[in-house]
């Protein structure tokens, strides 16, 4: 059987609500691997809060983060980087906007590099992952190189106004997506970015075909992934416009969703009720 190449967005995902593998699904997938196949992350985090998943899967592939703005290969560096960035005079109009708007706040990345516009305990804890440089103040000021992405935080029933502005004033130079988990929040990144398109430069040095791709995700950031793979698998907590668009309809992130369908797909016959009897 020719390699396939395993996309697995992370929150939501592949990890429970307890922000871990489960062991069935982490059987299924070292099983894969040890049969050729590949595994690659596909997240909107960026990789100092995505390593620790990398490395316990023991990967070998490139990395997709920050939504498809940053991919690199943790092991290999002789591969070629993508690291595309929003323009720094376009983005701090936008933090102007988002300003003008009163959202609860506003986080700005540059790689490992984090400015968060009002100090928040929970944010700052969150964002900290990694030890990165984190910044707290005004960003029309702190901000003086061109950032990944844009994080907005915003109350719930402010979500579709903000996005809605966004696409009248910005969509010719953004693309905006909203996160579901590990918090509530609105990603900025640079128009024309997705993990798709982060997927397909990777196919390529992998030298694996589209239609050998599977995809797994269950947000709005994971829509353009999911029609892009040849087996775009929603999760069952996903939302319902990522159902329309898949091919199938896994169980949720808490049911081990992934380990249950690529079970299947590749009949491996693994147990999964003699896995979770052993857990007791």
């Amino acid at each position: 059987m020719k390699p396939f190449l395993i996309c697995l967005d992370l929150d939501g995902t592949l990890l429970n609500d307890d922000k871990e593998i489960s062991p069935y699904t982490k059987e299924v997938l070292k099983t894969l691997q040890a049969q050729g196949h590949k595994l690659m992350i596909a997240t909107g985090r960026p990789y100092r809060a995505s390593q620790i998943y990398y490395h316990e899967l023991n990967m070998d592939t490139p990395v997709v983060n920050f939504n498809g703005a940053f991919v690199h290969h943790p092991k290999d560096n002789n591969f070629k980087t993508v690291h595309e960035v929003l323009d720094l005079d376009l983005s701090k109009s936008i933090i102007q906007s988002l300003n003008d708007y009163g959202v609860s706040n506003i986080i700005a990345e540059v790689k490992d590099h984090v400015f968060i516009n009002n100090f928040d305990q929970k944010l700052f804890d969150g964002f900290s992952m990694g030890t990165p440089k984190v910044e707290t103040g005004d960003l029309l000021t702190a901000l003086t190189e061109s950032p990944t992405s844009i994080l907005v935080e915003a109350e719930e029933v402010m979500i579709p106004r903000v996005k809605q502005m966004l696409t009248r004033f910005y969509a010719e130079n953004i693309e905006h997506r909203r996160w579901g988990s590990p918090f509530p929040v609105i990603e900025i990144v640079k128009q024309g970015i997705s993990k798709a398109k982060g997927i397909d430069y990777v196919k390529h040095h992998l030298d694996i075909d589209r239609n050998q791709i599977i995809a797994f995700g269950d947000e709005d950031n994971d829509l353009e992934m999911i029609k892009y793979a040849k087996y775009g698998i929603a999760m069952d907590n996903g939302l319902d416009e990522l159902k329309h668009v898949a091919n199938e309809v896994t169980y949720s992130n808490n049911e081990d969703g992934i380990g249950r369908y690529l079970n299947t797909f590749f009949e491996l016959n693994i147990p999964y009720e003699a896995t979770i009897k052993s857990k007791i």
